[in-house]
């Protein structure tokens, strides 16, 4: 495979994947009949000349465009709701998304909410909320500007309750998009700490998948060789950037969103809960997770940690020596290995933990997590 032509998958949705890809945006808009585009992002892309040139360039094939940027970097509730006013204000026709988790997860949550408006929580999915996601809804584009959530493939938004903190998962199969304009160019700026930490979330997408206890071995599969992509690819992505690792980890990233329909697991429990608590950003907070919670897992799943060695190409072939890797990568990419070195106190561990045990990844996790497991991981990792 090169990287530097535009190739066309269609799995699950389409997407046209590979430099240049972003290119084809407006000319796909007005093939769609589609004039006047609200694009959802977040403040920081908002004012980077990548996305200034995404702006000129469909202005400049006679398009409408509408900006929306007042997202939080760990969604809540009241963003999508101000993102709807917009729409409301505006006359729109259709939904971009660019950015990362947090700008896919709000458009996609806006795409919703638009021919739907009850509260944004009824449609949440842990409580069968999907069964009212009855109403057509806008036609959906996603563009994704870093390689770690792989929402961009996805059919749910993570949305955190405002004072609550819990996270809530929207879905619905109407909230894939239509199509994806992955086009690695656009991660080619991208700081080497976000490359790492968004490339440590992608990495956690696709060892929680594979590890998840529902049955899916076309998920296991594909995160197999997600692994092996980052394997392959995130050294280089983080700190000597070429098409050709940023290319790799932007697939890897879409094959762990794609692989994790199969479920995630304690990292993920274990993660979110700093999101929503101290504002930790998601990729930061699985990678520094990943060692400890992995170790968590491996009595009684030799098997599944000897295949993830196997494609990690370690020379022992064992649960052990997939933790030391884990915790030496995150070194080499300069991601603290301790959670007081992000902000994590003692005194946030009850609460924490209370957060994990509520959280929706670790019933799918393939062994049970309780309350006092939480705790002990967090003291483990502080």
């Amino acid at each position: 495979m090169t990287f530097d032509k535009v190739y066309q998958y269609n799995f699950p949705t389409i997407i046209r994947f590979g430099a240049g890809a972003i290119k084809e945006l407006p000319a796909y808009l007005q093939q769609n009949g589609l004039k006047r585009p609200m694009i959802v992002t977040d403040p920081i892309i908002a004012s980077l000349p990548f996305f200034k040139a995404i702006v000129n360039d469909l202005q400049a094939n006679q398009l409408s465009v509408e900006v929306f940027s007042e997202i939080h970097k760990n969604p809540v509730k009241s963003d999508v709701y101000k993102g709807t006013e917009v729409w409301d204000n505006t006359s729109r026709d259709s939904i971009i998304g660019i950015g990362g988790g947090a700008a896919l997860d709000v458009s996609r949550a806006i795409v919703l909410r638009v021919n739907h408006r009850e509260d944004l929580f009824k449609y949440d999915d842990l409580i069968g909320g999907d069964v009212y996601v009855t109403n057509e809804v806008p036609h959906f584009i996603a563009v994704p500007t870093t390689a770690g959530t792989g929402s961009e493939v996805g059919r749910s938004a993570i949305i955190a309750d405002d004072v609550t903190h819990q996270k809530k998962i929207l879905f619905s199969p109407k909230l894939m998009a239509k199509i994806v304009f992955a086009d690695p160019v656009l991660t080619m700026d991208l700081p080497p700490f976000i490359t790492a930490a968004t490339g440590m979330d992608a990495l956690t997408h696709n060892l929680e998948a594979f590890l998840a206890k529902n049955p899916h071995p076309l998920c296991d599969g594909i995160a197999l060789e997600g692994i092996y992509l980052i394997k392959d690819s995130i050294e280089r992505a983080t700190n000597y950037p070429d098409l050709e690792s940023r290319s790799k980890m932007l697939m890897a990233s879409m094959m762990g969103a794609i692989a994790f329909q199969k479920g995630l697991g304690v990292v993920h429990s274990l993660a979110h809960p700093l999101s929503s608590l101290l504002d930790t950003h998601h990729g930061l907070a699985n990678a520094v997770n990943l060692p400890y919670g992995m170790e968590f897992n491996i009595v009684g799943f030799e098997d599944r940690f000897r295949r993830i060695a196997r494609t990690l190409e370690l020379k022992e072939e064992t649960g052990a020596a997939v933790v030391r890797y884990l915790a030496e990568l995150n070194s080499r990419v300069h991601i603290p290995q301790r959670l007081n070195e992000i902000g994590v106190k003692p005194e946030h561990i009850e609460t924490l933990a209370d957060l994990a045990l509520a959280d929706f990844a670790h019933p799918n996790n393939p062994k049970p997590v309780s309350r006092e497991d939480f705790k002990q991981l967090y003291l483990k990792a502080l």
